[in-house]
């Protein structure tokens, strides 16, 4: 469904990603995994057309994101749901208005054809009833189901989700996970995760992609994650603050950094 060739994102000087080269197929969970800093959301947003990259391809189908018109990326957007770290739900609408709210800004459809779909929608995230609750009345896992089900109004082919259970209590990741690994499955939509829940990840993903400074180190299923000789990929499942994957991303000497002058020229490492 969604493919990569060579993809490159700078913010100035520096290499946000580099030389991504990752295939995404249809119908699975496909979930992007690193550290912070790591890439992980710059790669959501550019596959999700919500940027464009400094230089590669992004395949979606036969369109390439990267080279087409703003109208045909609007066309293709209405096939994609996006659920954000943050829920970002509208504060001042209900949970029904916000859940309605691209069913009433792109379609044409009547009132009650409207409401039954909102009403569908509740109902597979479980917060049927709640429709009247505003943002600020719920907690941080029905917000983001709330979100889930606003992702999922205009039947989307394709969902990402920016860090879906940061924040939430065991529990409500749990409930999070389940729902995008149910719906993923009852549906057949395609499903694209972004986070640095190891536990959560792993127990979702069809596929993994693990990021590293930009690069993408390690890609397979969960299980020839988990039982991977890297390092890196060692570090990182087991948490391990030692090891090949240091926690200072800092260019230049700590030292040189304190006795610094203006005017004089830094070395990098």
């Amino acid at each position: 469904m969604i493919r990569t060739e060579n993809l490159l994102r700078r913010f100035g000087d520096v290499v946000a990603l580099n030389n991504i080269n990752i295939h995404i197929k249809p119908h699975q969970t496909t979930v992007i995994m690193g550290g912070s800093g790591s890439g992980k959301t710059t790669l959501l947003r550019l596959i999700a057309g919500l940027e464009p990259p400094t230089a590669g391809h992004i395949w979606y189908g036969k369109d390439d994101l990267s080279h087409i018109t703003q109208k045909r990326l609007y066309q293709l957007r209405a096939h994609m749901g996006m659920v954000f770290q943050y829920s970002a739900l509208l504060n001042s609408l209900n949970v029904y208005d916000n859940v309605a709210f691209p069913l009433t800004e792109h379609t044409r459809l009547d009132s009650s054809v409207v409401r039954t779909m909102v009403t569908m929608k509740l109902e597979q995230v479980g917060l049927r009833g709640f429709e009247h609750f505003m943002p600020s009345q719920l907690s941080g896992g029905m917000a983001k189901r709330v979100a889930f089900a606003r992702a999922l109004a205009m039947d989307p082919e394709i969902v990402f989700f920016d860090e879906p259970t940061s924040g939430l209590d065991p529990i409500s990741a749990g409930v999070v996970t389940s729902l995008i690994s149910n719906l993923t499955k009852r549906t057949k939509m395609t499903s694209i995760v972004v986070t640095h829940d190891v536990h959560a990840g792993l127990g979702i993903a069809d596929h993994v992609i693990l990021l590293w400074q930009g690069e993408v180190i390690a890609e397979g299923t969960a299980n020839e994650i988990r039982h991977s000789d890297d390092a890196r990929v060692r570090q990182f499942i087991e948490g391990r603050p030692d090891g090949p994957i240091p926690f200072s991303r800092s260019q230049t000497s700590y030292v040189e950094d304190l006795l610094y002058k203006p005017g004089t020229v830094r070395m990098s490492r």
